[in-house]
């Protein structure tokens, strides 16, 4: 008896469930899911979206660090590894708020997505993980994808087009960056949660959007009350709540589980860009996508190891 019931709780433990922690993940999926659609909806420049993005989504993790009693000096080390965490993540809202403007919300986040690639081959690298099977198959498994919803004929791209394909490429660059950058600054802080690391990241990367906007001559000024809510919801769901209920959630559920759910991210944002936007996405197109989410999700989920 004792032995049946062993055996039934690791089966319970290997299949997915739909635990509290899953619908977190997922919750904060779909609510990311619609961060393209409100930069695009803005009607302000992609600096500009940027900036309200983590300045609005900063003020909501300030009241959470301080619920937490968190807000206090970490020393000016702490300070600098924030500003650099900033600094990148504000290339990175850069690049990938410039990419949605260009080709839509759909194609530039999956392309930012190629980051699994990325840091994968970083750890290949420098880490000394094994290069798996799985892994080398997931990129060509993308590339497949990407050309399909693409096409194949570059010259018959927009110079528009081609360059946020480069933005959304670049996006997952800055991003593998910032994930790296971020572990790093997290791993130094003691006696406090993720609030008040990613507190610290909202402001300094709000700081450095603020500069661009000056020095471009950009305005702060939000047009219309279709704008400032658009602008809210982007702060308030994508960079904040929606980022809250996953972080919070993953260590809980198992990496492959959580990697497919993550991925209905990319999906839904490619969903809303075909229905919000009117993309014309034929058969192949589709096929495309889910070719490129396939080899997302290979990456996302390579089991690694040292030699």
């Amino acid at each position: 008896m004792t032995i049946h019931n062993s055996s039934a709780a690791r089966r319970r433990v290997r299949s997915p469930q739909w635990n509290t922690p899953t619908i977190h993940v997922l919750a904060g999926a779909v609510l990311i899911s619609f961060s393209g659609v409100w930069v695009k909806i803005a009607d302000v420049s992609p600096v500009v979206s940027a900036f309200y993005r983590v300045f609005i989504g900063g003020i909501i993790l300030l009241v959470a660090a301080a619920w937490h009693r968190e807000l206090t000096w970490q020393g000016f080390r702490s300070l600098m590894n924030g500003a650099v965490c900033g600094l990148i993540f504000a290339l990175d809202l850069f690049f990938w708020h410039r990419s949605i403007q260009y080709i839509g919300p759909g194609l530039s986040t999956i392309l930012g997505n190629f980051q699994v690639f990325l840091i994968t081959a970083i750890g290949v690298i420098f880490l000394g993980e094994k290069l798996r099977l799985r892994f080398a198959s997931s990129i060509p498994l993308a590339m497949v994808g990407l050309f399909m919803i693409v096409g194949v004929r570059w010259d018959l791209l927009s110079m528009t087009y081609r360059a946020g394909i480069y933005y959304g490429l670049a996006t997952a660059v800055a991003y593998t960056l910032y994930l790296i950058t971020l572990r790093k600054f997290q791993s130094e802080q003691t006696g406090v949660s993720i609030f008040y690391v990613m507190t610290v990241v909202s402001f300094t990367t709000a700081a450095f959007l603020g500069m661009e906007i000056l020095r471009s001559g950009d305005s702060f000024a939000i047009p219309s009350l279709k704008s400032a809510m658009s602008l809210a919801a982007l702060g308030f769901f994508s960079q904040a709540i929606g980022w809250i209920l996953i972080t919070n959630a993953l260590p809980r559920i198992r990496a492959s589980f959580a990697g497919m759910v993550l991925l209905i991210q990319p999906a839904l944002a490619f969903v809303w860009d075909v229905l919000f936007f009117n993309r014309p996405t034929t058969l192949i197109n589709w096929m495309g996508v889910c070719l490129a989410l396939a080899g997302i999700y290979l990456g996302m989920t390579k089991s690694s190891g040292k030699r």
